[in-house]
């Protein structure tokens, strides 16, 4: 096990942080925009997020680099500053984070199906190399791969993020099928611990396309199918359209009043996804005792 995951879950369950995306449009963010532009165009705005994060209780903070990728920043007409909002996100998670947390830099998917062959495999391996190296050179700490459907996509990030030598975390997202514990390509928790660990992730897990209460069963299944360490984010629940609006209806205190369910089913490490906020992360501090960074 690496040293930096062994130090971190020596103390017990490790609270990571919640959701970027919405905490960056409650602070302005134009629906449409992309949030990684930001990292440049507003970067003390974004750094209020991982700020908040680490005083209500996160000892492992993301960066805002979720699209940061050559293909997905293509469409905002940024594909030439790939290493540029890159290296200033995890610069922002760092000065956030100082000697408090851990800084886990995020990747997210590469935008384009390798099974429809928008992609081969050898450029979406260098796509995903070219982030993984620039927020390494940022000062981040460890790598988040996350919201993975595909779990050939995800076992390629996974091989490109290892040349940085940086741990790396794999995550999964279970939404679909009759039971919501597949991915959208039908993956399921057994596979994915199988695959995930055998491309080299320290970390496996899941994060993002439902709430908490489905996330305890497929982080029992996870850590059961590997001797990984296991990472569950989920969102706040299913979210609704009222008058127009995106509402997640799950409180902290309900989201919170879970996580013992997630520590006894093994799960090291505990945060939130889509919809939860800096009160969730306190609501899961009273309830959970954080391991040192």
């Amino acid at each position: 096990m690496h040293q930096l995951i062994a130090a971190l879950i020596s103390g017990g369950p490790v609270i990571t942080d919640g959701a970027w995306g919405t905490q960056m449009q409650a602070r302005g963010l134009p629906s449409g925009e992309c949030p990684d532009a930001w990292n440049l165009s507003h970067p003390d705005v974004v750094e209020e997020i991982p700020r908040a994060y680490v005083q209500a209780g996160s000892r492992v903070i993301l960066t805002n680099t979720f699209r940061g990728n050559r293909i997905a920043l293509e469409a905002a007409g940024l594909a030439d500053r790939v290493h540029e909002l890159n290296l200033a996100g995890a610069a922002i998670s760092r000065r956030a984070a100082g000697d408090k947390a851990s800084v886990f830099a995020c990747i997210g998917p590469g935008g384009k199906m390798l099974c429809m062959g928008e992609i081969s495999p050898e450029e979406l391996r260098d796509v995903f190399a070219q982030q993984a190296n620039a927020l390494a050179e940022g000062g981040a700490h460890a790598i988040v791969i996350e919201t993975m459907g595909d779990l050939a996509e995800a076992t390629l990030a996974v091989e490109a993020a290892r040349t940085t030598g940086l741990p790396i975390v794999a995550c999964m997202c279970f939404d679909s099928g009759a039971d919501r514990d597949r991915t959208m390509m039908g993956v399921t928790p057994e596979q994915a611990a199988q695959g995930l660990s055998e491309a080299g992730a320290d970390v496996i897990g899941a994060n993002c396309g439902q709430g908490i209460d489905g996330y305890i069963a497929i982080g029992r299944r996870l850590v059961a199918a590997c001797d990984l360490p296991v990472w569950i984010k989920a969102n706040a629940g299913i979210p609704k359209v009222i008058d127009g609006n995106i509402v997640y209806e799950t409180t902290p205190e309900q989201f919170a009043s879970r996580a013992a369910e997630l520590v006894d089913a093994g799960v090291s490490f505990i945060g939130g996804c889509c919809g939860t906020s800096p009160e969730f992360i306190a609501a899961l501090s009273q309830r959970l005792t954080p391991a040192s960074p």
